[in-house]
């Protein structure tokens, strides 16, 4: 049989007749992926801004006296001193919508652009990882640090809160309370939803950096479109056709923090971004199946 004919190509079926023990499925180890994504500083400077958020917050509600919304509106950040349980619902809300957005462009923009950006995606096929290992591989450690920056903002939001406003009921700023026992499983179903919610991000993101071989092009690509869709959901004469922007649901979580759980908008909202979601996925296997591997 005839060697492959471009860079890239995999010569799985080849291997299997002469390499024993040679499976496509044992290539490329979650864990090994993991671990080379982790030890990355991009990964470890994402980490720290996570975690430092909640202490500027204390620092700034310190400094500045009794946090308020603005324009007279009530939200979350006017009862963010009230306990452990609304610090961190305070933190999620002023992060939801741009800040958690980055990490996820990040995550997923980065890991197979920076590949061809190192010249050593077309070495990764000729081990041979088949390009669809290969691909689900990334992704899913894309995924999972995603999950895990989305997570630990409220996670060490509570804990700081907790130690600065000490543990007590939610409140909530519409009037109302939710027991402390009650409010740390709404709280992880909005964190939930947030995930969910940044799927579109990450589709975006993971479809753009199978394009090119430039990292920052498709993380800055992502949030560039995503603040797009924030600026198109803020434009009320679109009507109703707002509801097919993800960014029109990007705060439904906050229906999981109120007296009565209320499902119908994250569900909207979460089928919108899935939807997306898959379609970006899709079309960036597709698409990289077919790819000439040059670098």
């Amino acid at each position: 049989m005839s060697a492959p004919t471009h860079p890239g190509a995999e010569a799985a079926p080849d291997l299997r007749a002469t390499a024993p023990g040679y499976h496509p499925r044992r290539t490329l180890p979650l864990r090994v992926e993991a671990a080379r994504q982790l030890r990355r500083r991009r990964t470890l400077v994402m980490g720290g801004i996570l975690v430092a958020l909640p202490f500027i917050l204390v620092t700034a509600f310190a400094i500045g006296g009794t946090p308020s919304g603005r324009d007279g509106r009530i939200t979350l950040i006017d009862t963010a001193t009230a306990s452990g349980a609304n610090f961190a619902a305070t933190a999620l809300f002023v992060s939801a919508g741009f800040l958690l957005v980055v990490p996820v462009a990040l995550f997923c923009g980065d890991t197979v652009a920076s590949e061809a950006g190192w010249s050593s995606l077309r070495y990764l096929l000729a081990a041979p990882v088949p390009r669809a290992r290969l691909l689900w591989s990334k992704l899913a450690v894309a995924l999972g640090l995603s999950a895990a920056a989305i997570v630990l903002l409220p996670l060490v939001a509570l804990a700081v809160g907790t130690v600065a406003y000490g543990w007590g009921p939610l409140e909530i700023p519409t009037g109302g309370s939710l027991g402390a026992g009650e409010a740390i499983p709404r709280l992880a179903i909005a964190v939930a939803f947030v995930f969910v919610s940044q799927l579109v991000t990450a589709g975006l993101a993971f479809w753009l950096s199978t394009k090119t071989d430039a990292p920052l092009g498709a993380v800055g690509g992502a949030v560039g479109l995503t603040i797009v869709g924030n600026v198109l959901d803020a434009i009320t004469a679109l009507g109703d056709w707002r509801d097919a922007l993800p960014a029109h649901w990007q705060f439904a979580w906050a229906d999981a923090l109120q007296p009565h759980l209320e499902w119908s908008g994250m569900a909207q909202g979460a089928g919108v971004s899935v939807g997306y979601a898959l379609v970006l996925m899709a079309l960036a296997f597709r698409g990289f199946e077919k790819k000439d591997i040059v670098s």
